[in-house]
């Protein structure tokens, strides 16, 4: 009997744990629609704190017979947001138009000329940045469904009428553990007949318990139409980086003690001093350091991470098979923005992460890094004036506009002849076919994307049609037949590389290799929808796959949500993303 009245006794306190932990858990999908629409304005509020970069990439279409449809013209834009006086932004590049707007070239059978507006598109960060409650939307439950490991409950979300312009229309996922935005896809509400909203996708990345920060941003048009006239199709990538570079200076790491070993020798060697050479190449380093160190702070440079030993090892291959005598070990640093450059800041070598995405095999990498290791055995040298820390004492959005590392045409062309020559000399030497086909590729879009061509600090790879490097290895290539399916000589922007949101860290894509039918799966140099994997983190960063079922998930406690103003109490509303201008 007194094992019975313990058991009934354990029994009644589980069960009243049970209670309190679940008695505020959502019951029905209305009150799952109010934890939605708590945990979004929580996000609009806590994002204030935030200035990640923003990276903005456009292409307007045309049709083709054989490929279906191609690039006819570009657009980009770069900038820091600047999120604590609502969704605005500021310029990283020099653009016409102060960075907002940016006019394309007129088309015939159109006489209006497409402005787009750079805030517009990263009004897709939030579903509302002013309004979202349920007074302006109505909520329709859709069903469940998994995003990755993630499980999801998904809503379409109608604006109710005469709320106010700039409204989101579509559909969205929230995880159902504490009802975070995860993904939304649709429009915004049209503001008039002179401006215009396009349709877009938003995703957000988890990087720790209830922290679901957005990422990549998606916009396509198949038929845009200005006051009755056609206009352009276009596809758009946004990405989004950066945001733990709020506190770059990092005030924490004086808070832990060291404790020197007993074992530390502190005699130095007898010789001391330095020699002119030493000190010469000391205060070359001293500039590499500082300028990349200043372009990791404006989060424009990766962080150094597994991808970047890869290469490493590229370059080592063509560094020993050479017998290069170098004075300084050489490394590879990737820069995170999309337009395809590389470049050499002293003897590390820098190459964008749209240039290494679209390349289509190691061996067109071998022949990129091997001409910024040309110059590097020529011993192009690093302007020495950037070993002044007062040269780099600018802000972050003029860093761009700071820093350049163009050589000489007489440089380059010797960079060209000594890069022949080392891989010629490697295990390269009988691959480089398809680095030549990559070059004859991009002579052959760069007319149309010359935004994507254009380098933000090294020398071009093309200007137009033209090949601007590595000309004998173009001219040694096949044919270029852009309706071969077999051939392929690029790919498209985003197919090798993934970039974490908040440290800035880059990795290799984990997807599965899938051959292309056609000519048209090939998409070189093209911008493609966004389809992450969605995974959860635990408190340490790592992932964690949802688990259970359906009926046995548990909900964690939400953050606090904070009150937000509808748009009619504050007069906000958002921006569109175009408008046609004269």
């Amino acid at each position: 009997m007194r094992y019975f009245k313990l058991a009934v006794v354990l029994v009644t306190l589980v069960a009243a744990g049970f209670s309190q932990t679940t008695s505020d858990q959502p019951v029905n999908m209305q009150q799952v629609a109010d934890r939605i629409v708590a945990q979004e304005n929580a996000l609009v509020v806590s994002l204030k704190e935030y200035n990640p970069v923003v990276e903005t990439y456009i292409q307007e279409l045309r049709p083709d017979g054989e490929l279906g449809s191609v690039p006819e013209a570009d657009q980009y834009f770069l900038s820091r947001a600047r999120l604590n006086q609502g969704i605005q932004n500021v310029s990283m590049v020099n653009n016409s138009k102060g960075g907002w707007r940016h006019k394309l070239t007129p088309k015939i059978s159109n006489p209006f000329t497409l402005g787009y507006i750079e805030a517009g598109f990263l009004q897709g960060m939030v579903v509302d940045p002013a309004g979202f409650n349920r007074s302006n939307y109505d909520f329709n439950y859709v069903r469940r469904e998994f995003l990755g490991d993630v499980r999801c409950v998904v809503f379409d979300i109608v604006p109710k009428q005469n709320t106010g312009k700039g409204r989101f229309l579509g559909r969205l996922w929230a995880e159902d553990q504490g009802y975070n935005v995860v993904r939304f896809t649709g429009v915004r509400v049209k503001a008039s007949h002179f401006q215009y909203y396009f349709h877009f996708d938003s995703w957000r990345v988890n990087e720790g318990p209830n922290m679901w920060i957005p990422a990549y941003i998606y916009t396509e048009e198949s038929d845009v139409r200005f006051s009755g006239f056609k206009h352009a199709r276009l596809k758009a990538q946004t990405r989004l980086w950066g945001y733990d570079l709020k506190n770059p200076n990092r005030e924490d790491e004086y808070s832990a003690i060291l404790v020197d070993s007993k074992s530390v020798d502190d005699h130095s060697e007898a010789s001391q001093d330095r020699s002119p050479l030493e000190a010469v190449r000391a205060w070359q380093q001293r500039s590499e350091d500082n300028v990349l160190e200043k372009l990791a702070r404006a989060g424009l440079i990766a962080p150094p991470s597994n991808f970047e030993k890869v290469l490493d090892t590229v370059v080592n291959n063509l560094i020993v098979t050479n017998n290069l005598n170098l004075p300084y070990d050489v490394h590879c640093r990737v820069l995170l923005t999309m337009p395809l450059e590389s470049m050499n800041i002293g003897h590390t070598i820098v190459i964008s992460r749209g240039l290494i995405d679209t390349l289509p095999d190691e061996a067109s990498l071998a022949m990129v890094l091997a001409h910024e290791l040309g110059h590097i055995a020529l011993s192009h040298q690093l302007d020495t004036r950037w070993a002044f820390n007062d040269r780099v004492l600018f802000a972050d959005e003029q860093t761009l506009q700071n820093l350049s590392f163009v050589h000489t045409p007489e440089e380059e062309a010797a960079a060209d002849k000594k890069a022949i020559e080392i891989l010629n000399s490697s295990p390269y030497k009988d691959k480089l076919a398809e680095g030549g086909l990559f070059l004859r590729a991009l002579s052959a879009r760069g007319k149309e994307l010359p935004h994507l061509i254009s380098p933000h600090m090294g020398n071009r790879l093309a200007l137009g049609e033209q090949v601007m490097r590595m000309q004998e290895i173009a001219n040694a290539a096949p044919a270029l037949d852009m309706n071969k399916s077999d051939q392929i000589a690029a790919l498209p922007l985003g197919a090798r590389l993934k970039l974490n949101p908040w440290n800035d860290r880059v990795e290799m894509m984990k997807a599965k290799p899938v051959a292309g039918l056609t000519a048209r799966d090939k998409m070189p140099f093209e911008v493609t929808p966004f389809l992450p994997y969605l995974q959860r983190k635990n408190a340490g960063g790592s992932n964690a796959a949802t688990t259970g079922t359906e009926n046995t998930a548990q909900v964690s406690q939400p953050v606090t949500p904070v009150p937000v103003s509808t748009a009619n109490e504050s007069g906000r509303e958002a921006t569109p993303v175009a408008a046609p201008q004269n």
